[in-house]
């Protein structure tokens, strides 16, 4: 039989067309509350949930949300810290076909009204410390609802008052939707917006179909196991945390331990309390860890799964952990690739470390020529770019950016410089819009930072250019140096120097302690070099 007559007979087999498929995470989580309600999903300091509490607090608050209209397609916010709260609204606006807006909270009034209004959100769930910036920037957006989150002994709240209504009550008289919407791979599942460190923050859509091809990407190259216990301490409104262990632990019917934010001692009780095999960080959070008294003496037992993304991840940091037989696996993506595009094998994470790893099975990966767009050749630095099913489909009511981001053949522009290896292993250089060009180089930032992050009297570090008459562009350290230590220039040139070419060596240093970071944990460059150039 022809491979023409194979097609036709599978063709005519199938006829009637096949249903399409849910991939709603609402419906695993109905699932799993049918079969093992009693079994934990959240353990959490303001309440831990079974899945048959978690399944009926969606159900109750979707309910509520619809009992005002809210339907398919509209977009529902939530600002405030990881709780069982993000994670009730967020399976709500799932239960309804609607549109989940995990926002920052450590926006400042004019960036959250920028994203309120972006979104179009008409609903927002908030905890009671963000009710004041709401207030002040809702008259410039379309929110109709407002609840307020009073029933977390980690977020006390003040009693509601007019436009706001507790949460608490809300789900205390509801009665459950037990109707879950289903959603196919082009149905919209959440907007998260771009940090906005280099530009004005860009509302990413990410499709149900995004969402599961990137658990898909990440069941067939990471250790990960249906009941597996997850952590998450990084902010999830960040695709990293919100989209690695998290959405996919649930619904393959684990369980998350929940923190509001990350504390390196609390962080590492928690991974031995609670049996933790998996969980996503950023290379500040495991810088921290390793200073933690002790950590040399932990049993990491049942970790399985670390992956490190959000920069990339100095190799001294790889090897310190290796020798604790904790290794650490690097990843590389952005919100728009839902997240991770790329992963480093774990048997290669000390061989290879400083890669970003292998392009993950269902997506493609290219490293081409900024000004031609052809591929390079190994070892040649060019822009990264990526195709593939977890790839957003482009940027929330803004052509222009996604016309700028994609090109004719289907590639995302990720705006990050890298080369592959002779082996095919993906290196990360920097952001191509934070090279610095002085005396007609090219220097790039990430690899003067990573020469220098083992340089002991450094707690942190940053390096960006300033306008220079005879460089064009001088290289500048911005450093924290550890409590009491002294830092020079000439030192910091010298430990440098055995690693990098001249033309690459800082010519100027600025102490600034502590760096700016965004809620991802990322150094806030365009706040740096705004401080260095001495803008107002």
């Amino acid at each position: 039989m022809s491979s023409e007559n194979v097609r036709e007979h599978i063709r005519r087999r199938n006829a009637p067309p096949r249903p399409p498929v849910d991939l709603n995470p609402a419906s695993a989580l109905r699932r799993h509350a049918s079969y093992r309600a009693a079994f934990p999903v959240l353990r959490y300091a303001g309440g831990n949930l079974t899945y048959g509490e978690l399944n009926d607090r969606a159900a109750r608050c979707a309910a509520s949300l619809a009992a005002s209209g809210t339907g398919r397609g509209d977009r529902i916010a939530y600002l405030g810290m990881n709780s069982t709260s993000f994670v009730v609204t967020m399976f709500a606006a799932f239960r309804l076909g609607a549109v989940f807006v995990p926002v920052n909270f450590r926006l400042a009034e004019p960036e959250l009204q920028q994203v309120l209004r972006l979104s179009g959100a008409t609903t927002i769930v908030a905890e009671e410390d963000h009710r004041g910036p709401i207030e002040a920037v809702r008259g410039n957006t379309v929110l109709q609802r407002f609840l307020l989150v009073d029933d977390d002994s980690e977020a006390p709240a003040h009693p509601a008052a007019t436009p706001w209504e507790p949460w608490s009550s809300l789900l205390a008289t509801a009665t459950p939707q037990e109707e879950v919407v289903p959603q196919g791979f082009d149905d919209l599942a959440t907007l998260m917006f771009t940090s906005g460190t280099t530009g004005l923050p860009k509302g990413v859509m990410l499709t149900h179909g995004n969402l599961w091809w990137s658990a898909v990407n990440a069941d067939s190259v990471l250790d990960t196991r249906p009941g597996e216990v997850t952590h998450v301490a990084a902010p999830l409104f960040h695709a990293g945390a919100f989209n690695s262990f998290f959405l996919r632990t649930i619904t393959r019917g684990g369980t998350v331990v929940v923190r509001r934010a990350f504390d390196p001692r609390a962080f590492l009780d928690d991974l031995v309390a609670h049996d933790v095999n998996s969980f996503f960080a950023v290379p500040v959070m495991l810088a921290a860890l390793a200073q933690v008294p002790g950590i040399a003496a932990t049993e990491f037992g049942t970790v399985r799964s670390i992956v490190v993304a959000g920069a990339p991840v100095p190799p001294a940091l790889i090897a310190q952990f290796a020798t604790w037989d904790v290794p650490l696996q690097q990843a590389w993506g952005l919100t728009e690739t839902a997240p991770f595009a790329t992963h480093l094998p774990v048997e290669r994470a000390v061989d290879k470390a400083g890669s970003a790893g292998v392009p993950m099975p269902y997506t493609e990966v290219r490293v081409v020529d900024p000004a031609t767009n052809q591929p390079v050749a190994a070892q040649v630095r060019g822009e990264i770019v990526v195709r593939g099913p977890n790839v957003t489909p482009g940027y929330w009511d803004n052509t222009e950016a996604t016309a700028a981001a994609f090109d004719d053949a289907g590639w995302f522009h990720s705006g990050d410089i890298g080369y592959f290896d002779a082996d095919g292993y993906l290196y990360i250089v920097d952001r191509l819009k934070d090279m610095i060009i002085s005396g007609g180089e090219n220097v790039y930032p990430a690899e003067v930072e990573q020469a220098l992050w083992d340089l002991s009297t450094l707690a942190d570090v940053a390096v960006v250019g300033r306008p220079d008459e005879r460089w064009g562009e001088a290289v500048v350290a911005v450093v924290a140096p550890h409590d009491g230590a002294d830092v020079t220039l000439e030192q910091i040139r010298g430990h440098a120097a055995a690693k990098l070419a001249r033309y690459k060596l800082p010519r100027d240093l600025r102490i600034m302690s502590p760096l700016p970071r965004n809620a991802s944990g990322k150094l806030d460059k365009r706040e740096i070099s705004r401080r260095v150039r001495g803008e107002d």
